[in-house]
Formats: C-alpha cells, structure tokens, sequence
C-alpha cells in the first residue's frame, strides 16, 4: 500500500471557493480510484487560501492483476481442413500479442471458437494519476475563472507550484506549464521556503512545522473559535459568533491569529445592528457582548500571522475599524434629522423597475394591497391586524432606501426601516413589520414573526411577481434575475407557516389591479396573471417535494388544487400518513377506477342522480352510503379535518367495490348509464377535492 500526496500551489484563493474546490477533488480522485480498482484506506482533501492537497493514504500501488479469456474467430475459420492456422487465426494471436500456439478451443452457446488466455492489470498507480491530474486539475470549476499563461490555461489563480509523490517518488506530469515535483512554498512570512518534501509521509510535517500553515479548515476553525472564547472572557463576554463569517475567516488564513480590539465606548450610542454590520461587512471581525447581552467596547478580529508587534497589528485593525464606525455614526445622525414625510417624497425619484414606475409608486401600492390583506376573511381567522397600521406599513415600506445607512450598508434595508420608525414615532407595530419585509430570505430562513410583517411581506413579493410576469421577465432554466422563485417560495411559506385561508389568484389578481393603466405591459392582464399563477402552482409543488414526500403524492394533490396553500399542505401531510396504511392501495385503486371512468365517459355529468332509476341492490346501497357519507364529508370539509375525511374511504370502498362487480356502469340504456355515471361523480366530487387518485400508481 502506497501514500499519495497532491499539492496544488496558486496565488491566494477567495474563500466561497475552498468548500466546493475540496468536494471536487475528492469526488474526482475517488472516481479515478474506483474506475481502476484502486482500493485506499481514506481519501482527504484539505484546502487553504494557497493551496489544496490530497492525501490518499493506503492506496493500492497497482491495479488488481487478474487473468482473462479473450474470444477469437470461429475454430473453422481460424483453422484450414489441413489444421494449420489461418490468417484470421494468426491476426488474433498477434493482436493478443502471442504466438499462435497460445491459442485454445473454447466451447460457447454459438459455437467452438479459439481463445488466449491473457493478464490484465499491475497498472502502476502513479501512471495512472501522471496521466489524468492535468486533466482533472485543469477542470475544476469555478464561480470565476482567469487566464495568466502563454496557454491561456484557465484556473481561479494563478498556478505557482505543483507536489505530486507517490511514497518518497515524484509522479511525473505538467499542467499550465507548470512540472510536478517536490518543492512547496510555506507561508508567507512565517515559511516563505521553498521547502523539499522528500516523501508523502512528511508532508503534513513540513507543512505545520517548517511552512508555518495550519493544512486543515477545522484545525483553523478550532484556533479561532478557542482563542476568541478566551479573550472574550478576559474583558468579561463572550463572541457573538456567525458561522458564515467563521467559514470565511478560516478560509482567509493559513496561520490564525486571533486579536481582541476595543473601540470607543461612545459608539455604543449606534444600533447594535449598524456596529456588527461595520464590524462583520469590512473588517470580518466578530463582536462581544456582555451577559446582558448588550454589546462591549471590543471586537474580536483574526490576523494571518503572529506578529512580533502584537500591539501594533491591534491598533492598526483598530484605527481602521474607528474610520468606520465614525462613518456609521455620520450616517445615523443624518438620518435622524431626517423623517419618513421626506424619504417618502424622495422614493418618487427612485425607479422601482423600468415601465413599473417608482419605490414611491411601489410603497402606494403596498399601502393599498396591505390594507385589503388585513381585511381578507381567512387571515382574519388566523391574525387580527389593524388595516391602518397595515397600510401604514406599505406607505413606509421602502423608506429607508432613502437613507444615508441604507446607502453605505444595503443589508440593512428593512431592519434600519424598523429601528428608525420607532425612533421618529412611527405605528410600532407597523415599525416591527417594516423590519420583517424581507423575510423569509431563503429557504433555510425564518418567516416574519408579527402578522403584520408577513402580510408586507407577501405584499411586495406579489407587487414584484405581477409586475415582472406584466413584463415578460419570466424565469426560464436557471436564470432568475429578479429572484422571483424566492418571492413565490416565500408567500407559500407564509401562508403555509402562518395559516392564512387566502386563494393566491385573488392576492395576484388584487397586487394587478393596483397598477396604474399607464404601464405599458407586453403580455395582457389575464395572460400574464394565467402564466404567474401556473409559476406559483410549480414552486408550490417543488416546495412540497423538497419536504421529501413521494412525487406521486404531491402530484395527486396539486392536481386536486392548491389555491388554498395552507389547505393543500394539510391535505398532503394527510394522505402521506393514509398511505403507509393498510389497505391503502386498494381504497386509492377503487377510486382512481372511479376518476378514470368519469375521465372517459363524464361529459355532461353533473352529480344529480335519480332514486327512481336505481333498479339494482349494488346502486341502491352505493346511493344510501353516498348520502351518508356526503353529510359527514362536508361537515369535516368545514373544520378541515383531512385526516378523518380521508379515512371515509375505508367506510365507502367496500360498497363501491360491490357496485362495479353488482352492476355494469355503461348499460346500454341511456338513462341508466347516466344515472350510475351521476351516482360516481357524487363521490369524486367529494374525494376529488382531497387529491387526484388518478394521478396514483398503484
């Protein structure tokens, strides 16, 4: 068993880059491996902003030999009546690089045919990786790409060294005009080398102990979170650590070192907000609060190196992070002076989307649209809010774009809305929606927790979808431009999350007509809300499938209807939990038997059988459990109880089952036929509403 050890040296790398940069090379070697035969104990990939590095220890040094049998001609053709070998003959053996009295009989279904037996394998290991690194190296994909060689070779940096050994030899191969071989390059001040790394075996010690790099993101990790958590607690606090900038800051680095630095307290006067935003947007530094939870004077921030000055490198990171803060500060006492009358007047000036108008038009129409929101029937049911304070909200919405602190930090958009309108006297609780606008951002991202916020929220989510559909700019494959899968996915999980009763046509329908008819649309009205509302039924489904449930189910249901979002989710948890069990198949089996006939043969059928028609016992009895089971349906249909409106099929199935083997649905009388066709719409126009059983594969 052999250990191999792939270096990649290049200028330094952004961090977004590292994570996928290890998951390629990981996956790309192990597909290398594999393809061969190539077994290995563990396979790891390690990444820092100058390099990354493979490690394949336990690796088989050559393929598996093993011996195989290779069919030639037919024996009569490979041999003349004397016995001699033919020319077809010859040209296998030669081809199979033998002599021809290697050859042998081999008996098939098709017949006797010569055959060689011959080995294949003992492939060395290190050929195989000299042939394929430059290739696999050269395709690693990334965000942005550049060219700097005479060969135009296109990686995310340049490429400035290259270690390749398999055990203590160097694999042999060049890629951007760079050669494989065994010198590395340390840090930058603290290992600059070059180092030689004479085997694989030693090259994570060279590395820690003459390069002065940290090789592992968790090891770096670890130094920063246990070396921050104790500086904090020397002033008395503790870091308010964000996992996204962690993954940042490590990747930053091959040497962390963290510095706790203090700034002055006066700036403790800012929302704690606009401090962590300065502190986390331009200097990746964390903050420190107190156990209050208050913020302290301090920051702490991560240095690549260890610096013989330490005092030095602190106050640098200090002053710059001071020229910051005063700017914040600039900014919040300016905006201060000012008022939401004024930002109001100034988003007439701020175009919203080309023919769409302007950020005041928008805020007009929110104003509006929230209003009719708090006044809709199912979100009364689930939230009380005050119409005024709802159309105080959308008139305020986009205030703070307006804003000198919105202008420097554009992340604050909303929360700087909020924090000033409980400043300037604003609706409090239209200052906590304001705050809450933008939620959810993403998937993995809370819904607004004031009811208020959710409605603005869907309010502007829907202003942007009808006009963007208005305006042709659909998305189409991956490219969304105007984010409007997250406006669609964030109103569903809303409604969803929040249980409001509300047809989503009608909140597009509304969020149209708000528009002024001057806009120049390039699809007409009842198109372009015909194409949104088919988008929206698309990212309704692929949200239910990202939950995990079986596609057959959330087929079943989407075609059922999902106007009602909130109701579709509850009836598909419903039916998931009615198909694990028994005897679900043959309830869903007996139904989508009934869909299916009504499918081919219900034109014209409208659900109004007649008593007197039903001549046999089958119908007659189907007919009384229908009337029992109808009454029982719509009372659960008006508490919404799925669950138990589902279970009813256990209770009709039998009866159903006994009426397609009692009586023949298309009898030849006109009459009668239509009246058992009327007699099953009375059931699908029931157990239709739950889920379409013809969509089921059972």
């Amino acid at each position: 068993m052999s250990h191999f050890v792939l270096e990649i040296g290049v200028e330094e790398l952004p961090a977004r880059f590292l994570a996928s940069l290890e998951r390629e090379l990981h996956d790309r070697f192990a597909a290398l491996f594999d393809e061969h035969g190539l077994t290995f104990d563990s396979l790891t990939v390690n990444t820092t902003p100058r390099r990354a590095v493979v490690h394949a220890r336990g690796l088989l040094s050559s393929t598996p030999v093993r011996e195989e049998v290779a069919l030639g001609p037919s024996v009569k053709a490979a041999y003349d009546a004397e016995g001699n070998p033919t020319k077809a003959a010859l040209g296998f053996a030669r081809g199979q690089g033998v002599d021809v009295s290697a050859l042998f009989r081999q008996e098939t279904p098709k017949g006797e045919y010569v055959a060689v037996r011959k080995t294949v394998g003992g492939v060395s290991a290190s050929s195989i990786i000299a042939e394929a690194a430059p290739s696999i190296i050269a395709s690693l994909p990334f965000a942005k790409r550049m060219h700097w060689s005479p060969s135009h070779f296109l990686f995310a940096r340049p490429l400035r060294w290259v270690v390749a050994l398999m055990d203590c030899d160097v694999i042999p191969f060049t890629v951007a005009d760079v050669q494989s071989g065994r010198m590395t390059t340390g840090h930058r001040v603290h290992g600059r080398g070059p180092f030689e790394v004479a085997c694989a075996d030693d090259f994570d010690r060279v590395m820690a102990e003459k390069c002065g790099v940290v090789l592992s993101g968790a090891a770096r990790r670890k130094i920063v979170v246990d070396g921050g958590n104790e500086l904090a607690r020397k002033v008395g606090g503790h870091i308010l650590w964000k996992e996204s900038l962690l993954d940042e800051v490590q990747g930053l680095s091959e040497h962390p070192e963290p510095i706790l630095g203090d700034f002055d307290p006066s700036f403790l006067e800012l929302p704690s907000v606009v401090l962590l935003t300065s502190m986390e947007t331009h200097q990746k530094s964390f903050g420190v609060a107190g156990e209050d939870g208050r913020l302290l004077p301090h920051f702490l921030t991560v240095a690549n190196l260890t610096s013989r000055e330490p005092e030095v490198v602190k106050k640098g990171w200090e002053r710059v992070l001071r020229a910051r803060l005063e700017d914040a500060r600039f900014y919040w006492n300016t905006d201060m002076k000012a008022s939401f009358d004024v930002w109001k007047e100034k988003l007439d000036h701020v175009i919203f989307l080309g023919p769409l108008g302007s950020m005041g038009d928008k805020c007009r129409r929110l104003s509006e649209l929230c209003r009719w929101l708090a006044e809709q029937p199912g979100v009364k049911r689930a939230a009380e809010v005050n119409p005024e304070s709802a159309a105080v909200a959308g008139r305020c919405a986009k205030a703070d774009l307006v804003s000198q602190m919105v202008g420097e930090f554009d992340t604050l958009q909303g929360i700087m809305g909020g924090i000033y309108g409980h400043k300037m006297g604003l609706d409090p609780v239209a200052a906590d929606a304001i705050a809450e606008q933008y939620l959810p951002a993403g998937p993995d991202t809370p819904v607004p927790s004031t009811d208020l916020g959710a409605l603005l929220s869907m309010a502007d989510k829907a202003d942007t979808l009808v006009g963007c559909f208005g305006l042709g700019n659909i998305p189409t494959g991956a490219a969304d431009p105007f984010a409007l899968r997250r406006c669609a996915l964030g109103i569903a999980r809303i409604l969803i999350e929040k249980g409001y009763r509300l047809p989503v046509e009608e909140l597009f329908a509304k969020a149209q007509s708000l528009y002024s008819d001057g806009i120049r649309w390039k699809l007409e009205k009842p198109e372009a809300l015909a194409k949104l509302n088919d988008f929206f039924a698309g990212r309704v489904k692929n949200y239910f499938l990202t939950q995990g449930n079986d596609t057959l189910l959330v087929e079943a249901v989407m075609n059922a209807g999902c106007s009602d979002v909130w109701a579709a989710s509850r009836r598909l948890a419903a039916l998931v939990t009615e198909s694990g069990k028994p005897g679900f198949a043959d309830n869903a089996q007996t139904f989508k038997r009934v869909a299916n006939i009504l499918r081919k043969q219900g034109a014209g059928v409208t659900g109004e059988y007649s008593r007197e028609l039903l001549a046999e016992e089958p119908e007659t009895a189907l007919a009384d459990a229908l009337d029992a089971m109808t009454a029982r349906f719509d009372e659960l249909w008006a508490q919404d109880r799925f669950d138990e409106l589902l279970a009813l099929m256990d209770g009709v199935r039998p009866t159903v089952d006994a009426f397609f083997n009692g009586v023949m649905v298309m009898a030849e009388d006109e009459k009668v036929r239509a009246n058992r066709l009327n007699l099953l719409q009375v059931l699908l126009s029931r157990m239709g509403r739950l889920a379409d059983f013809s969509a089921l594969q059972m």
